[in-house]
């Protein structure tokens, strides 16, 4: 809707603007509702057109016409008046030529960078270098950068465009926990560019055939033949039957839990009684429930007990001890 009034206050102002200053007759309302509408058929133009491809076609023009510079000054140095007349006659079409024709070409060569891209990060790939695509998830979550920064993560990360993105928009939400978790992605992702040890990659490359960043991820990956690294089940799923190797942020968090042993010592804090008469319960670090027998009189203490047995539910892993001096 704003689009639309930007458009009717651009045709309605410059006839106005070329009738008071220009012409006030036809001519001047006329002069007027044709600059009015060459502007909006280019802010139309432009509406499709991303800031990087108009950025690349103006470089493009730029580059022409210093060269057609250039080319002035070789031909006013060969010293003929004739070819030198006949040159400046035409300056102002090969000017606009070579403008246009620089123009078209960066935009039509432009997408080629990006596949130029997947070449280098594939041929890196080749070279030994284990490259990983990070989702969103993974960077909201930040475990992967003290992963990073213990040294437990080699090779390449690689972040799409696409993904800053998605985190941007969360950034802008009008929505508190969105807009939370988007500004902590972005506060991740800053730690990981400052970490000099991590080589992190930000890949301006989209995937137009996908519609989700999931999809685009997946695709994304395949093509560089690089792991994805995410904390989110269901895209992890997505990606071992898309065949895409799949590194699970939860998954090793569940690996390296402390290995408890039946008859062991172990020491936990008491945090309140259990369901059961004389039990207390508490957690270790990694969030594991400890149900003390013995423990429901030493709430709010820490106490030294025997590991009995160990049971795996659906909610996780329990530890079942037997506080000391109980019997």
């Amino acid at each position: 809707m704003s689009a639309w009034l930007y458009r009717a206050a651009i045709l309605a102002a410059c006839p106005l603007l070329t009738y008071m200053s220009i012409s006030r007759d036809k001519t001047g309302v006329v002069i007027g509702v044709g600059t009015g509408i060459a502007l909006v058929a280019v802010e139309v133009a432009l509406e499709s057109v991303s800031l990087l491809t108009t950025v690349f076609g103006l470089l493009g023009a730029c580059a022409s016409i210093i060269l057609m510079r250039l080319l002035d000054v070789v031909v006013f140095n060969t010293g003929n008046e004739r070819v030198y007349e006949v040159w400046a006659q035409f300056a102002t079409l090969r000017y606009f030529a070579i403008g246009a024709l620089g123009m078209v070409l960066s935009i039509r060569k432009f997408p080629e960078l990006d596949s130029l891209d997947r070449d280098i990060l594939a041929s890196s790939k080749k070279r030994g270098a284990d490259m990983k695509v990070l989702d969103t998830s993974a960077i909201i979550d930040g475990r992967v950068v003290e992963i990073c920064e213990v040294h437990f993560l080699s090779g390449s990360l690689v972040v799409p465009r696409f993904v800053i993105n998605e985190l941007h928009h969360m950034a802008d939400s009008p929505d508190s926990l969105k807009r939370a978790r988007g500004r902590r992605g972005l506060d991740m992702l800053a730690r990981l560019q400052e970490n000099r040890e991590v080589r992190l990659r930000i890949l301006d490359r989209d995937v137009p055939e996908a519609t989700e960043v999931d999809g685009k991820l997946v695709r994304l990956a395949q093509e560089l033949g690089a792991k994805l690294l995410t904390t989110d089940f269901n895209l992890s799923k997505v990606a071992t039957v898309e065949g895409v190797p799949c590194l699970n942020v939860n998954d090793l968090t569940m690996v390296l839990k402390p290995v408890v042993l039946p008859g062991e010592t172990m020491g936990v804090f008491v945090m309140k009684e259990g369901k059961e008469r004389d039990q207390g319960v508490g957690y270790l670090d990694d969030g594991t429930m400890v149900v003390i027998e013995g423990g429901s009189r030493h709430v709010g203490k820490r106490v030294e007990g025997t590991v009995t047995s160990i049971t795996q539910t659906k909610a996780g892993r329990m530890v079942f001890i037997k506080a000391k001096g109980e019997r």
